[in-house]
């Protein structure tokens, strides 16, 4: 059985995004970078909603190769992870076209993503991982289809925004670990999610 891990970063304050959507108010530092990085190493399968790869596919496929200094040996590295996993989007307007220039995406429809990840969660392999993708995983959750939530919190209150959670039913955590991290301010916490009771 794999484990379906959410790793994403929130403000101390409990924000997904600040005012207007805007992401680029979370302190996203190396750690963070460090980070996502060592989550993709233990992931065979990224799971994401259609605006999280949108915005993942026009952004990290050219990374690997740009010679710019603005680019860390660590989002080079991101980069080609990005593009060698296996991508799973769920949505029901996206088509295969609109997956270029990734070849290695499946498409699904919300109708069918509850049973279609639980199938890939019965399946061997390395852990599937969420990045982003808010509305995707709080579904995810509230449907007990998620193992783990790795939550990093940044060193900001944006005093407004997008809640991480989104009024769904309560869930029970257990607290596997927390990091702190060399030169970042961020802090790393790890919750095993228990299981609901049938």
């Amino acid at each position: 059985m794999r484990k379906l891990i959410v790793s994403n970063i929130m403000s101390l304050d409990g924000y997904y995004t600040g005012p207007d959507h805007n992401v680029m108010v979370l302190p996203m530092d190396e750690a963070f970078d460090a980070y996502n990085a060592e989550r993709l190493r233990a992931a065979d399968t990224l799971l994401l909603g259609r605006t999280t790869y949108e915005g993942f596919k026009g952004f990290w496929p050219s990374v690997a190769d740009d010679p710019s200094p603005q680019w860390t040996p660590t989002h080079r590295e991101i980069s080609r992870l990005d593009n060698a996993i296996d991508k799973v989007v769920v949505s029901d307007t996206m088509t295969a076209e609109q997956t270029k220039p990734w070849q290695n995406t499946r498409i699904i429809s919300r109708a069918d993503a509850h049973e279609q990840i639980a199938e890939l969660k019965r399946q061997s392999g390395k852990d599937i991982l969420v990045f982003g993708s808010h509305i995707l995983w709080n579904d995810l959750l509230a449907h007990d289809l998620v193992d783990e939530l790795h939550l990093m919190i940044g060193h900001v209150i944006v005093g407004a925004g997008t809640p991480v959670f989104d009024g769904q039913p309560a869930v029970s955590l257990r607290l596997i670990d927390t990091r702190t991290f060399s030169g970042s301010e961020n802090v790393l916490v790890r919750y095993e999610v228990r299981r609901q009771k049938t």
